[in-house]
């Protein structure tokens, strides 16, 4: 039987304690040949969050796709709060900014970690835990962000969007969001390690005017998810895949991964 839940909700600023998302904002999505994109990298929940403290994280790769070329801007972050990273678009097409995070470490107390498994649709670690009598042990964990943006310059559409860019979790649209309006569907699929990554917990985040919806969506078996795009402005897609820590000093790791892009 499919094991899918869609579940819709209109949310406050403030609805969550716990800051998890991470994704790459622009001031805007579209622009024109010679325009400068200036991106704030920005952490937290219900889509606006604060902005991400490059003085204890790292930045692993960043890089612009576009149909032609792959630029490496790693070395022209900015360690400043907001305004990471420039760009100046020098020709049409639609782009991909791809950013990768070192590896971080936290150490959660147990309820606290349980929250966050439920929370994050974790349940592959809850039911581990809960079997092995350990819901009562503390957590120690290395994370680290899987972070795409799309925008669009001028009016070349390309297939820029479905690009795999290899990163270890990653989330990948199968139409161009620039391509599409409000009032369609979009699908989107999501990759561990280069395969689709079945009854995966996926966010979908949205603008309504002043208000945030979210819609909680599992994958299918070929690890995608299709969803409705009921509003113009700012989408994110986001996703937290946890296993078990492959190198001494955690007992888990975590990834997570967005993908954020505009409609009109």
């Amino acid at each position: 039987m499919k094991r899918i839940l869609i579940l819709i909700l209109a949310l406050a600023v403030s609805t969550l304690a716990q800051s998890h998302e991470f994704w790459l904002q622009p001031k805007k999505y579209r622009y024109q040949v010679g325009e400068e994109m200036i991106v704030d990298f920005r952490v937290g929940e219900n889509f606006q969050g604060e902005f991400w403290n490059l003085q204890r994280h790292k930045v692993k790769r960043l890089e612009m796709v576009n149909r032609t070329a792959t630029e490496n801007l790693q070395n022209k972050v900015k360690e400043t709060e907001g305004k990471n990273i420039s760009f100046k678009f020098a020709k049409q097409g639609t782009h991909l900014l791809v950013m990768e995070s070192n590896d971080a470490y936290i150490e959660l107390e147990a309820d606290k970690f349980n929250a966050y498994l439920k929370e994050d649709g974790l349940e592959n670690i809850l039911d581990e835990r809960t079997k092995a009598s350990t819901l009562d042990k503390a957590s120690r964990e290395y994370y680290s962000r899987f972070a795409k943006l799309l925008v669009q310059s001028g009016d070349i559409k390309d297939d820029v969007y479905k690009k795999n860019v290899g990163s270890r979790l990653e989330i990948i649209p199968d139409q161009n969001p620039y391509a599409i309006t409000s009032g369609d569907y979009l699908q989107c699929q999501v990759l561990f390690e280069g395969k689709p990554n079945a009854h995966q917990l996926v966010k979908v985040w949205s603008f309504a005017g002043n208000r945030i919806f979210l819609q909680n969506i599992y994958t299918e078996n070929d690890g995608t998810i299709k969803f409705p795009l009921s509003s113009k402005g700012p989408w994110m897609v986001s996703t937290v895949k946890m296993i078990h820590s492959e190198k001494e000093g955690a007992d888990y790791r975590s990834l997570w991964a967005s993908l954020v892009f505009e409609i009109q």
